[in-house]
């Protein structure tokens, strides 16, 4: 909060306190800066909740978000239920003999499966699935809701805190990782990553907030290790402010140091069994992040400790022997996790399957598949960002504005190269963009009759919504394709291979190893007892290899991967992009021979489904 804003704000507390109550007074001054806003948080996620519910239920599909990621956690879930250990992350089911070691968390787990036990005890074993399904993600937009309004007021005041509670529910019903379904993880990183930057950007630094913030950003690595670029980025935002400030910052950056190493040692020990407690994985919090984590967190910590009160020169040496050390430790317990973790994925699945994943795609990528999609991706982090800078060169709330600078540009990089670190960018940019539209809005009331102020406040309102630009690109899109004629005058409905109906036959078949495209496998597990060769998990390279290597070869050739592979069934979706893109890169291959109605001796059709959009077919002994 800037000094005037501050200075308000006591003023208010002081005229509404009888003269003499001191009591009062320090009471107010101490009251947790969440306490304002409970009544309207509250109240604006009882609306978010009816609105979800009633744009959920008038479009309904089924219970389970649309991604593989929703299914698959469910799968993991409905495991946990079954019997499986805590620490076993094995899906057994998954890729060649012996299953699939996931890199999922059992933190997501746990709230999932306790909210099914939950509605077990008075619903019947779908519904109370459909249930938790429902509103586990409904619950982590408190985080966000909290956060943002928060850190608007910080900037903003009231009118800043009303404005990104507003942004928060703009955000949220923009993407769908909040929807009803949607279990994967995303959805609690980006609640994470606003409870950082908020606590990040309170004035005076409290030890409390930082504490949370430390708290955060081990569960973040914990939970996913996509965001470790992030937590990184406020680690050194916490190490940079400290070296700086020095004595001033040493509670804070004590406390931020102490709760990550302790949060992360708590995480390590309940999620990684004892017989991986050597192993090194990229992906996944193993004693690769947790060494670097808590060594380094705990170097700092001494350091903080022991030179505070030092020079600058001293605890610039010092952070220097802290940084030192833990790229040290980095380059000897873990150099493979220095770089890509996805830099070791066979070449053909790169080509035939990453390159195809959206959230994969760089900004170039993203350009030539969807040019009018990028602007609902970047151009919202490049309004905050020229604000940040704006600020920071006018001097104002320099502190918040640095640190959200930082946080920007460090998920708008991440972007860059992946389009999946745009929504986290976007997620930041309502903090300071709050402000602004609080300020431009404030302009337009003082003088109502100003037609320039009022659009300057729509027009800037508008624009820090990631939806609207998102939007304004699709309708440039059927525009632009019906002017040039490009556009179809009716679109063909994709045909779903991936629906519990289309799976029936499926399902019906005895229990053996299915193969077929990547895009079916999570589904084939949810909805069938049967094993599959392949899914869209870079854990999983062998059974998915083996069925690309099926696919693309000649029945003759085809045949030797599948039966190596103890494969029984061959599920083939024709409207599946993955089946198109073989058959184009292999003309000769198995399922273009399929996709002609030409079947190798050695398949039996299953009676019934060759007319249906998803065609099984018997692999002879």
């Amino acid at each position: 909060m800037s000094k005037s804003n501050l200075a308000i704000a006591e003023a208010g507390i002081q005229a509404a306190t009888p003269v003499g109550s001191a009591k009062s007074i320090t009471s107010a001054r101490s009251a947790s800066p969440l306490a304002p806003l409970h009544k309207s948080v509250w109240l604006v996620f009882a609306l978010f909740v009816l609105l979800t519910t009633v744009m959920h239920f008038s479009s309904y599909v089924d219970y389970v978000g649309a991604d593989n990621d929703d299914v698959l956690r469910l799968v993991q879930v409905r495991d946990l239920l079954s019997g499986q250990g805590w620490f076993d992350l094995t899906q057994t089911r998954l890729g060649l003999e012996g299953g699939t070691l996931m890199h999922w968390s059992r933190l997501i787990d746990l709230p999932i499966a306790n909210l099914i036990m939950l509605f077990s005890l008075v619903m019947s074993p779908t519904l109370a699935e459909a249930s938790a399904l429902f509103v586990w993600p409904l619950l982590t937009v408190l985080p966000i809701f909290y956060a943002l309004a928060l850190s608007g007021g910080i900037l903003g005041g009231v009118s800043g805190r009303l404005i990104g509670l507003a942004l928060a529910v703009l955000f949220v019903l923009g993407f769908n990782r909040f929807q009803p379904g949607s279990i994967d993880h995303h959805n609690v990183q980006l609640g994470l990553m606003a409870v950082m930057a908020t606590c990040l950007i309170l004035p005076r630094r409290p030890p409390l907030a930082h504490a949370i913030a430390g708290i955060a950003a081990a569960l973040a690595i914990a939970i996913g290790a996509e965001t470790t670029p992030h937590v990184a980025i406020v680690a050194l935002i916490v190490a940079g402010q400290w070296l700086w400030l020095g004595e001033a910052m040493k509670p804070a950056a004590q406390a931020f140091a102490l709760a990550m190493a302790a949060t992360l040692t708590a995480a390590f020990f309940i999620t990684v069994p004892p017989a991986q407690y050597g192993l090194v994985a990229c992906d996944a919090l193993s004693t690769g992040f947790y060494s670097l984590g808590v060594v380094g967190a705990g170097a700092f910590f001494l350091a903080v400790a022991s030179t505070s009160r030092q020079s600058f020169a001293v605890r610039f040496a010092a952070l220097g022997l802290v940084g030192t050390g833990t790229l040290g430790l980095a380059a000897t317990v873990a150099p493979q996790c220095l770089g890509n973790p996805l830099a070791n994925l066979d070449p053909l699945l790169v080509t035939m399957w990453l390159n195809n994943v959206t959230e994969a795609q760089s900004i170039l990528g993203e350009f030539r598949a969807q040019p009018w999609a990028v602007a609902g991706f970047y151009a919202v982090p490049v309004l905050a960002m020229g604000l940040c800078v704006r600020r920071l060169m006018q001097g104002r709330d320099t502190h918040a504005h640095g640190v959200l600078l930082a946080l920007l540009l460090v998920s708008w990089a991440i972007a860059l190269v992946q389009v999946r670190g745009a929504i986290f960018a976007n997620l930041i940019s309502a903090i300071p963009l709050a402000a602004l539209v609080a300020e431009l809005r404030t302009r337009s009331n003082a003088n109502p009759k100003d037609l320039r102020k009022g659009l300057a406040f729509a027009g800037m309102a508008f624009a820090s919504v990631p939806v609207v630009w998102a939007l304004s690109g699709a309708v440039l899109s059927m525009g632009v394709d019906k002017i040039t004629g490009t556009a179809s005058a009716a679109e063909e409905e994709e045909i779903s291979c991936t629906s519990g109906e289309a799976l029936a036959d499926l399902a019906r078949e005895p229990t053996g190893v299915v193969a077929g495209p990547s895009n079916l496998g999570a589904h084939i597990l949810r909805f069938t007892r049967h094993r599959v060769l392949s899914a869209p998990y870079h854990r999983n390279q062998g059974g998915m290899l083996t069925e690309l290597h099926a696919a693309m070869a000649p029945p003759v050739d085809a045949v030797k991967f599948l039966r190596g592979a103890g494969v029984t069934v061959i599920a083939y979706c024709r409207s599946d992009p993955q089946v198109s893109n073989v058959i184009k890169v292999a003309p000769e291959g198995l399922y273009a021979q399929l996709a002609k109605g030409q079947v190798p001796a050695w398949l039996e059709p299953v009676p019934g489904t060759l007319s249906k959009p998803l065609q099984l077919y018997r692999v002879a002994p």
